[in-house]
C-alpha cells in the first residue's frame, strides 16, 4: 500500500451518510410539520446560505463585506422586475436576480478592492447605500415604500398547483412548500460548491490570499483573479437567495431588501458564533441564532442588546466561535478540508 494524500475523516463520512438521511427527511417534511415549521426551516435555510457566503468571502477570503445586502436587494427587485414589467414567472425569475446581483458585483469590487481593512468594509457598506437610494427612485416597483406581488401571480406560480393538490393545502401553504424545497436545493447546491471551491487548488490559492498576498504571487497566484472570481461567485448566489425569499413573502420595499441589520449584521453575527473559516461554524451559528431570535424576539431592542452581548462574551472566550471551540477540543471536522498525508501501515 502507497502512501496517499486525503481530505476525509471518518467523522466526514459519517456526516456525509448522515446528511442524505437529513435530505430525505427535510424534502419529506412539509408531509409531517404545520406551515410554521415549514417558514421556520426556510428562515434557517436562507439564513444559513447568506452566512455560508458571507463566510466564504470574509472567511476563507479575507474580504470583510457590510454591503452583502446589497446582492439581496438588488437581487430580490429584479426578481418582482421581471415579474411586475416583464411578466416573467417568479421561479424562473429568481436566475435573473442573480445575475443582476452578479452585474452589481462587478462595479462594487472594482471600487472596493482598491481599498485595504476597515476602508473595504466601508466601501461595501456606501455601495449598498448608494444602491438602495437608486432603488427608491424606481417608481415602477413603488418607489420608497415598496410593492407587492398581485394575488393572481402568487396563486399562478409555477409548481404551486401541483403542491396543493399533493398536500391538500391552500394556495399560500403550497407556495411556502415550494420556496421551501426551492431553498433545501440551493441551500444543498451552495454548501457542495464552495466545499468543492475549498478543496480544490483555487481554494487553496484563496487561503494562500487570505493569508498573505505578496507570499502568495511568489508561488505564482494571482490574488485579484482569486478574489474577484469568489466576490462575484458569491455575489451571485446572495442575489438568487433574496429573491428566493422575496418570492416567498410577495412584498418588497427598499428599507426591508437592503436592511443592513438584516442581512449583513444577523449573518456576521451567525459567522461569528459558530466560527469563522469554517463550514461547519455557520450551520452551528444558524441554530444557535434561530434559538436566540424564538426565545428573545418578542423583548424588542433587548433582543439586540442580548445578541450584542452574546457575540462580545464569544469572541472573547471562544474567538474562533462555538464550532472551532468544539473542533479544538475534540478534532472533529465535519467537512474536512485540510489535505493529509496518510503513510502505508508498515505492519501490513
Amino acid at each position: 500500500m502507497q502512501a496517499y494524500v486525503t481530505t476525509r475523516t471518518r467523522a466526514s463520512t459519517i456526516a456525509g451518510i448522515a446528511a442524505i438521511g437529513l435530505v430525505a427527511l427535510a424534502v419529506a417534511a412539509p408531509a409531517f410539520v404545520s406551515r410554521i415549521v415549514i417558514q421556520d426551516l426556510f428562515f434557517i435555510l436562507t439564513m444559513l446560505m447568506l452566512a455560508q457566503l458571507w463566510n466564504l468571502i470574509a472567511g476563507y477570503g479575507g474580504m470583510v463585506s457590510v454591503g452583502q445586502q446589497a446582492f439581496v436587494g438588488i437581487g430580490a427587485y429584479a426578481m418582482f422586475g421581471g415579474v411586475l414589467l416583464w411578466g416573467w414567472d417568479p421561479v424562473p425569475a429568481i436566475i435573473l436576480g442573480g445575475l443582476a446581483a452578479l452585474a452589481l458585483s462587478v462595479p462594487m469590487a472594482f471600487f472596493a478592492f482598491r481599498l485595504q481593512g476597515a476602508y473595504f468594509a466601508i466601501g461595501t457598506w456606501v455601495v449598498a447605500e448608494v444602491t438602495r437610494l437608486l432603488v427608491a427612485q424606481w417608481r415602477a416597483l413603488g418607489g420608497g415604500t415598496g410593492t407587492s406581488l398581485p394575488r393572481q401571480v402568487t396563486a399562478d406560480i409555477w409548481g404551486v398547483d401541483w403542491v396543493a393538490d399533493l398536500f391538500g393545502v391552500r394556495e399560500a401553504a403550497a407556495r411556502d412548500i415550494l420556496a421551501y424545497w426551492l431553498a433545501l436545493a440551493l441551500c444543498i447546491l451552495t454548501i457542495a460548491a464552495i466545499y468543492w471551491l475549498l478543496r480544490s487548488r483555487t481554494g487553496l490559492a484563496l487561503a494562500s490570499v487570505r493569508d498573505n498576498d505578496e507570499a502568495a504571487r511568489s508561488v505564482g497566484v494571482d490574488p485579484r483573479r482569486v478574489k474577484w472570481l469568489v466576490f462575484l461567485a458569491a455575489g451571485f448566489a446572495t442575489g438568487l437567495v433574496g429573491a428566493l425569499v422575496y418570492m416567498q413573502t410577495a412584498r418588497i420595499s427598499p428599507d426591508a431588501a437592503f436592511s443592513v441589520t438584516t442581512w449583513t449584521a444577523y449573518v456576521i453575527f451567525i459567522v461569528v458564533i459558530g466560527g469563522i473559516g469554517r463550514l461547519e461554524g455557520p450551520v452551528l451559528g444558524v441554530l444557535v441564532f434561530w434559538g436566540l431570535q424564538t426565545a428573545f424576539a418578542s423583548y424588542g431592542s433587548w433582543y439586540l442588546f442580548a445578541l450584542g452581548i452574546i457575540a462580545i462574551v464569544v469572541m472573547l472566550f471562544a474567538p474562533r466561535g462555538l464550532w472551532g471551540l468544539l473542533a479544538d477540543r475534540t478534532g472533529l471536522a465535519l467537512f474536512p478540508v485540510q489535505r493529509r498525508l496518510i503513510l502505508p501501515d508498515k505492519k501490513a
